[in-house]
């Protein structure tokens, strides 16, 4: 089994895209082990603020698999292909760590490279994974948190209701 990092963001009908996202992880994958869900300003673009959290799980099936999932969760939940980078988003979920993995392939890039450029993914990522060692740097995403410039981050913790 491999354990396995997504982030996960929204900022179209945040609430309800980032409920059923999970919803359908929990379908596809089982036990979820979920970061508290942060609200920040779009990065990139004007737009809504997003909605984003981590999730990991364990599984038996390849990255290139997992991928596949995600991507068809997506479009089950409103995502079409003019939802790219620097737009609004229906429901994003990346794969951004696969257990020690590491790809430099352009179509599933692990580690992310977002880890380590954006607060809204390192953040939650060491709230719940803060001990563990990024596979490329061999640095605790604690640490890397605790290094991270936080100058212009605008970004909070919230109370979000699943039910």
């Amino acid at each position: 089994m491999t354990t396995v990092y997504l982030s996960i963001g929204s900022n179209i009908e945040r609430e309800k895209h980032i409920r059923a996202g999970i919803n359908a992880l929990k379908k596809q994958f089982g036990n979820l082990t979920l970061s508290s869900v942060y609200e920040s300003d779009a990065v990139g673009f004007d737009g809504q603020p997003f909605l984003n959290l981590i999730a990991a799980f364990e599984t038996d099936l390849s990255a290139i698999q997992v991928d596949t999932i995600l991507d068809t969760i997506e479009k089950d939940n409103g995502r079409t292909l003019d939802q790219k980078k620097f737009n609004p988003r229906t429901l994003d979920l990346d794969l951004i760590l696969y257990g020690n993995f590491i790809s430099k392939d352009p179509l599933l890039d692990i580690p992310r490279g977002e880890i380590t450029q954006y607060a809204f993914v390192l953040e939650p990522l060491a709230e719940i994974a803060g001990n563990l060692q990024h596979p490329v740097l061999q640095t605790s995403y604690q640490q890397l948190w605790q290094h991270f410039d936080k100058s212009n981050i605008v970004q909070k913790r919230i109370d979000f209701s699943w039910d």
